[in-house]
């Protein structure tokens, strides 16, 4: 594979985890419990997968049904965890995320994980370590479980999808957001009545268009290009990024922390991908 097809999947990836970064600022702007926003934001992004594919094919193999519960699961338990731990333990939890898809990719993909690869995921952990070092702790044992489950299914998710790069790895994805669609919907009938505002109307819609919606078309793209570990370890810079849409619409400056940490772990996931393009199969 080229250098430019493996830079494009690691801009495509990158580009995913920029409009996933999103999440934060419109779910802020949200006046709704979790599961009405999770329910209603998978509901859109669905439907806008269903309008891409028209006829969607369901084989229903292992890697299809296996990517899509993982993804799912992922996105589940996210909410969970934020419900249940503090904001910074779900976040740092689940972003170590690439240990176990070094593992994972290369039992069930033979990739070989890179020196580049172990060398990013300790400066990763590095950074990831320093921006939530002073908000680190005080989170239920249980939210803390949830949070790392999230982050072994957001591997398995990498993985499955990436096993599918010969096929049509959407219909997974858009699988996984009808289960997520139907149990948060669901749940939040058990939740106080949402009230509809033009406000929470138009961050639903960012977070069911730009936030999921047209990431599942840019990681479908990427995962063909790139390894699994590759694309888990670009999708750290979301975190990263999400401090950058608070800055810009709401005017929270980030702390030093934050600014230190994540220059850490894009310098780091920058030079993995840079190594990794160059690098001949």
């Amino acid at each position: 594979m080229g250098d430019k097809t493996k830079l494009a999947g690691a801009f495509a990836m990158l580009l995913t985890a920029l409009l996933w970064s999103a999440g934060g600022l419109a779910i802020k702007m949200a006046d709704w419990n979790p599961f009405a926003i999770a329910g209603s934001r998978s509901l859109l992004a669905s439907l806008m997968i269903l309008a891409w594919l028209r006829r969607p094919k369901f084989n229903f193999s292992m890697p299809q049904i296996a990517a899509a519960v993982a993804n799912a699961l992922t996105m589940l338990f996210f909410v969970i965890a934020n419900k249940t731990t503090t904001a910074a333990n779900a976040i740092l939890l689940q972003y170590t995320a690439p240990v176990f898809t070094a593992f994972l990719g290369a039992w069930l993909l033979k990739e070989k994980t890179r020196p580049e690869h172990w060398v990013s995921i300790v400066f990763v952990m590095a950074g990831m370590g320093i921006m939530f070092a002073d908000k680190i702790g005080g989170g239920g044992a249980t939210g803390d479980a949830i949070a790392l489950l999230s982050a072994v299914t957001f591997s398995l998710y990498l993985v499955f999808i990436r096993m599918q790069k010969n096929a049509s790895p959407l219909e997974s994805i858009l699988l996984s957001h009808w289960i997520v669609a139907g149990i948060c919907l669901f749940a939040s009938f058990f939740q106080p009545l949402p009230q509809l505002s033009a406000k929470t109307a138009a961050a639903i819609l960012v977070l069911g268009i730009l936030q999921v919606g047209i990431p599942s078309f840019l990681i479908v793209y990427a995962i063909k290009r790139i390894s699994a570990l590759s694309a888990n370890l670009i999708a750290v810079a979301e975190p990263v990024l999400n401090p950058l849409w608070v800055f810009l619409f709401l005017g929270e400056r980030p702390g030093l922390n934050t600014l230190v940490g994540g220059a850490i772990i894009i310098s780091s996931v920058a030079a993995a991908s840079l190594v990794g393009a160059r690098r001949r199969e």
